[in-house]
C-alpha cells in the first residue's frame, strides 16, 4: 500500500506511578464507539442508535440525519467525526495478514498491549494445506484484534487477506498470498476470512472484525525492471480472467461472506479497476451481492489521476471511482474532490448515500453504534487474551504444518540430538529476527531465531558467514573452519525484504550474492550432513544443491513467524515429523531469464515458446513442482471407490445427441446435482506417525486449451505408523470437471478424463 503521514494528536498526559499495584484506565485506553449514550443520554432518542431495530432502518436514518459535507466526511478511511451526532472519528485502515499488524495507522503496539502473535507469512501457512488451520489462526488474530480495540489500540476493519495468484516467481508480494493455484487460495482465502469474521454466538448479522480480501483483480506486478503497480495495465484474456485471477475473489465474496473487496492500483485491459463498473458494481456487487463494502487500495484514485492520466480532473476521478462502484477510499482523495464533482454534476447524491450506507452499515455489523462494546460479546477480552501461552503455541504449531521437506538423502534427516556433540549453524539468516515475520506483521510477542531453536536441544556453533542476504562477500574461511568440526551443519540461507516485498520484485531466482558459493563451499568441507535451509517467500533456483549429494537434506520455511526457530528445530530433531507441500512451483532461472514478469498469460504459446505459468499450464522443466513435499515416513495409496463413467442426463432435442460435441455448458439443468464419491485409503506404511495431504487432480480432454492439471481438492490426514485412513472426496461434476472456454464460460468437457488421486491414476470418461 502507498502509505501517507497520518498523525496522532496526544491531548494530555497522565503520569503514572510504577510503585502502585494496579493498571489506571487511561484515556486512550478506551475503544472508538458511536452512540455513547452513557456520556451523551439525548443519543438514545436517535433511531440508528437503537440496536432492536433493523439495520436498513438505522442506516437509513443516520444517512439522512447527514449534510452532504458530513456525508463526504464518511468516504474516507479516517471519517468523521460528527460530534452532534455522537459519531467519532473512525481510522478503517487496519491489517492482519497473519496477525494483528503495525501497517497503517489504525493499530498501535503500546502499553497495555505491546506486541501480538506473529503467524508465519501466509505463503507457509498455505504449504499446511489444512483448511482447519487457516481458519483457526483467523479465529485468534480476531480476538487479539478485538481485545486491542477494546483497550483503543485497534479498529475493527482489517484489509487482509492477500488473494492475488503469485502468478510469477519474481513478485514481491507473493509471499503474503497462499500462491499459484485458485483451488487453494479459495479455500484460504474463505476460511480465513470466516475464522476473522465470524461471532461466537452464531450471527450471521453480526461481525467479529471485518476482513477484506484484496487485490481485485489480476494484480502481482509491483516494481519489476522499473514497471510499476501504479501504471502497470494487466492485459488479461476473459480465460484465464475467469479460471485463474477471478475465482478466489468470488471464493471471498460467496463462500466467506467477506465484508469487503479491495480494488487494486492496477489497470485490467485498458481500464484501473477502481474505476472499472463492469467488475466492481456489475460483478462484486451484481453478480456476487457483497455485502459490504469496497475500498480503494490507499491513493488509488489519485494514481488514476496523478500516475495514470485516465481522467483529465481530480474531480473525474472522485466521481469515476464512485460511479463504478467504490464506497470508501483509503486516503483523502474522495474528501477533498467530492463535493467538486458533485457541483459539476459528475456524481448524485445518492450515489454518495449508497456508498457510505454500505460503511455505515459494515459499522454497524460490528457493533460501532450499540454503545459502549464492553457491555456486549467481546466486551471481556483486553490485554490478557493477546500473546497467550496458546496462540503463541498455534504460531510454532503452524509453521511446523507448512516448512517443506524439499530433499531428504537416507541417513540425514532427522538428526539425532544425543549423536550430535556439536551442530555448525551457518548462514545470514541463522540468527534473524524481523526476517522471520515477513511483511505486514506487527510487533510480535517474543522471536526465537534458528539459532536459538537449534541451541535449546545441542550444543552449536555459529558464524553468519555474510554479512546480510544480499551476501555480496561471502565469509568461506570463517564458515569452513565450524563446518569441518561440527557433526552435521545447518545452512540459514535466503532472502529477506531487501530481496523481495512490495514494490520490489525480484530479477533474479537464485539465492542472492555469494549465498550458494558459500553453501557449495561449507558442503565441500563438511563430514556429517549438511542440511540446506532456505528462509525466503518465493521459490529459488538451488538446482546446484539438489544434485550436489554432498547437500544431504533441503527444507523451505518461508517466513516462518515469531516461533519459525522452534518450528525448524522440531522438524531438524524429528520432534515434528514434516508435511508441508510446495504451494508453488520453483522455477529454475532459465525460465525468468527469458519470461517477462509483464506477460499475463497463463497459458503456453507454442508459437512463440511462451511456456505457460503455474503447474496447470507450464510446459518446461522445475526445480520442485507444485504440491511437492517429503515426509519422515511412507504412506501408501489404495483407491476403494471411484466411477468409470458419468453420464450426463441431455434433453432428447438436445443437439448433442445429432452433433458430435466436445462439451456441454456447465450451467445447463441437466447438469446440477450430479455428483460422485472418490474412496481412497491411506496407511502409514513408515516408522513414525505423521501428517500427509492427500490431493485429488484432474486431467480434462484436450478442449477450450484447458489446463493439463488442476487442482479439485485436497485432504489433511494424520496417521501412527501402519495406521489407515479413508478419505473420501465428492466430486461435483459441472464444479470441478469443468473448464472455462475462449469467452469465459464453463464447459464440461466430454470424453476420457484422468483423475489424480494421491499418487494414482484413474479414468473417467464423461458421457451424454
Amino acid at each position: 500500500m502507498a502509505f501517507y503521514n497520518h498523525y496522532f494528536h496526544i491531548l494530555g498526559f497522565i503520569l503514572i506511578s510504577f510503585l502502585l499495584e494496579f493498571k489506571p484506565v487511561l484515556a486512550q485506553n478506551s475503544p472508538v464507539f458511536g452512540c455513547d449514550i452513557t456520556s451523551n443520554p439525548g443519543l438514545a432518542n436517535l433511531t440508528f442508535c437503537d440496536a432492536t431495530l433493523t439495520l436498513e432502518n438505522r442506516v437509513n436514518d443516520l444517512v439522512q440525519r447527514l449534510t452532504l459535507p458530513e456525508k463526504i466526511g464518511f468516504l474516507v478511511s479516517g471519517a468523521g467525526p460528527v460530534s452532534r451526532l455522537g459519531i467519532p472519528r473512525y481510522e478503517w485502515w487496519s491489517e492482519a495478514l497473519h496477525g494483528v499488524s503495525s501497517t497503517g495507522p489504525g493499530v498501535q503496539f503500546k502499553s497495555p498491549v505491546p506486541g501480538a502473535t506473529s503467524f508465519p507469512q501466509v505463503i507457509l501457512t498455505a504449504a499446511s494445506f489444512n483448511v482447519t488451520l487457516f481458519e483457526t489462526i483467523g479465529k485468534v488474530v480476531s480476538t487479539e484484534a478485538r481485545a486491542m480495540y477494546n483497550v483503543g489500540l485497534a479498529g475493527l476493519t482489517y484489509w487482509s487477506p492477500n488473494i492475488n495468484i503469485f502468478r510469477d516467481p519474481r513478485w514481491g508480494r507473493g509471499q503474503e498470498t497462499p500462491g499459484e493455484d485458485p483451488t487453494l487460495t479459495s479455500k484460504y482465502g474463505a476460511a480465513y476470512v470466516r475464522g476473522l469474521q465470524q461471532t461466537d454466538d452464531g450471527s450471521k448479522d453480526k461481525l467479529k472484525v471485518a476482513a477484506c480480501c484484496k487485490h481485485y483483480t489480476a494484480y502481482d506486478v509491483d516494481n519489476w525492471k522499473g514497471i510499476e503497480r501504479f501504471t502497470f495495465n494487466a492485459v488479461v484474456t476473459q480465460q484465464d480472467l475467469d479460471d485463474t485471477f477471478q475465482p478466489p475473489f468470488k471464493s471471498c465474496v460467496l463462500e466467506g461472506d467477506v465484508a469487503s473487496v479491495m480494488c487494486s492500483y492496477n489497470q485490467v485491459n485498458g481500464k484501473p479497476t477502481c474505476g472499472d463498473p463492469d467488475l466492481l458494481a456489475g460483478i462484486i456487487r451484481g453478480e456476487w451481492k457483497l455485502n459490504g463494502y469496497i475500498v480503494t487500495d490507499c491513493d488509488s484514485l489519485e494514481v488514476i489521476f496523478d500516475k495514470q492520466h485516465y481522467t483529465k480532473t481530480p474531480e473525474e476521478a472522485a466521481a469515476l471511482g464512485l460511479n463504478s462502484g467504490v464506497d470508501l477510499n483509503c486516503g483523502s482523495w474522495l474528501s477533498q474532490y467530492t463535493q467538486g464533482a458533485f457541483d459539476q454534476k459528475l456524481v448524485n447524491e445518492s450515489v454518495i448515500d449508497r456508498a457510505i450506507s454500505n460503511n455505515f452499515a459494515t459499522l454497524m455489523r460490528l457493533g460501532f453504534f450499540d454503545g459502549n462494546p464492553r457491555n456486549h460479546i467481546y466486551g471481556n477480552l483486553g490485554p490478557k487474551d493477546v500473546c497467550t501461552p496458546e496462540n503463541q503455541e498455534l504460531a510454532r504449531e503452524a509453521a511446523r504444518q507448512g516448512i517443506v521437506l524439499l530433499k531428504n538423502t537416507a541417513g540425514s534427516l532427522p538428526l539425532i540430538p544425543t549423536a550430535i556433540k556439536s551442530l555448525s549453524v551457518i548462514g545470514p539468516n541463522a540468527n534473524v529476527t524481523k526476517t522471520m515475520i515477513g511483511n505486514y506483521a506487527g510487533t510480535p510477542c517474543k522471536y526465537t531465531t534458528p539459532l536459538q531453536g537449534l541451541t535449546a536441544s545441542v550444543a552449536t556453533i555459529y558464524k553468519p558467514g555474510c554479512a546480510d542476504v544480499s551476501c555480496s562477500t561471502a565469509q568461506i574461511d570463517d564458515a569452513k573452519q565450524i563446518a569441518s568440526t561440527g557433526d552435521a551443519v545447518v545452512l540459514v540461507m535466503g532472502s529477506d525484504q531487501s530481496i523481495e516485498r512490495e514494490g520490489l520484485d525480484r530479477v533474479n531466482i537464485t539465492l542472492p550474492g555469494q549465498q550458494s558459493v558459500l553453501v557449495a563451499e561449507v558442503a565441500k568441507v563438511a563430514k556429517g550432513p549438511v542440511i540446506l535451509v532456505i528462509m525466503s517467500g518465493g521459490g529459488m533456483d538451488v538446482q546446484f544443491a539438489v544434485d550436489n549429494p554432498k547437500i544431504t537434506s533441503i527444507l523451505w520455511v518461508g517466513f516462518p513467524g515469531q516461533a519459525g526457530g522452534a518450528a525448524l528445530a522440531d522438524v531438524i530433531f524429528g520432534y515434528y515429523n514434516p508435511s508441508g507441500r510446495l504451494p508453488m512451483t520453483w522455477y529454475p532461472q532459465s525460465y525468468v531469464d527469458v519470461v517477462p514478469m509483464t506477460i499475463m498469460n497463463m497459458r503456453p504459446d507454442p508459437a512463440t515458446n511462451y511456456p505457460g505459468r503455474s503447474y496447470r499450464f507450464y510446459t518446461g522443466p522445475t526445480v520442485f513442482p507444485f504440491g511437492h513435499g517429503l515426509s519422515y515416513s511412507q504412506f501408501k495409496h489404495h483407491l476403494d471407490q471411484a466411477p468409470t463413467f458419468v453420464s450426463i442426463p441431455l434433453d432428447e432435442k438436445h443437439t448433442c445427441h445429432s452433433t458430435k460435441c466436445k462439451s456441454i455448458n456447465a450451467v445447463e439443468q441437466s447438469c446440477s446435482n450430479l455428483g460422485f464419491s472418490i474412496h481412497l485409503r491411506v496407511k502409514n506404511v513408515g516408522k513414525i506417525s505423521g501428517s500427509h495431504t492427500v490431493f485429488l487432480f484432474t486431467s480434462p480432454p484436450s478442449v477450450h486449451n484447458a489446463p493439463k492439471k488442476h487442482l479439485v481438492g485436497f485432504e489433511k490426514v494424520h496417521l501412527t505408523p501402519q495406521g489407515e485412513q479413508v478419505v473420501k472426496f465428492n466430486v461435483d461434476v459441472c464444479k470441478h470437471l469443468s473448464v472455462h472456454d475462449g469467452l469465459g464460460n464453463r464447459k464440461v468437457a466430454l470424453g476420457p478424463h484422468v483423475l489424480h488421486i494421491g499418487d494414482l491414476k484413474h479414468s473417467l470418461t464423461v458421457r451424454i
